[in-house]
């Protein structure tokens, strides 16, 4: 089992900037890969970006450029450091992390909130 927390949320104003932040801890030799996705009121849960274990990144098209994933392997953390927040990222972000086997597990969630 891999545990997750996350943390950094909170509220910003439109073009403004927060950093997520995301420990794992358990089984942390089975993780792979290790992301981000959000979920909007109404709306299904989209994939944001992901960080292989090689430090390989992917985003979706909808945060290029704006956000970027990091991994600090001695920590076991990924952070999520988003930049020109637009009122369209208000959602609620959750970690998670790939455990191979198909195993994948997610972290509680926690809320951004991009308003004036």
């Amino acid at each position: 089992q891999v545990q997750l927390v996350e943390s950094g949320g909170g509220w910003v104003q439109p073009g403004g900037s927060l950093r997520l932040s995301c420990a794992a801890s358990g089984r942390i030799d089975s993780i792979n890969a290790m992301g981000w996705a959000r979920q909007a009121p109404g709306k299904q849960r989209d994939l944001v970006a992901l960080i292989t274990s090689f430090g390989n990144s992917k985003y979706a098209d909808f945060v290029k450029g704006r956000f970027t994933i990091t991994r600090d392997n001695a920590k076991n953390t990924v952070y999520l450091q988003m930049n020109s927040l637009e009122a369209e990222d208000t959602a609620v972000y959750y970690c998670f992390a790939d455990g191979g086997y198909g195993n994948v597990y997610w972290g509680q969630g926690i809320q951004v909130t991009v308003s004036s």
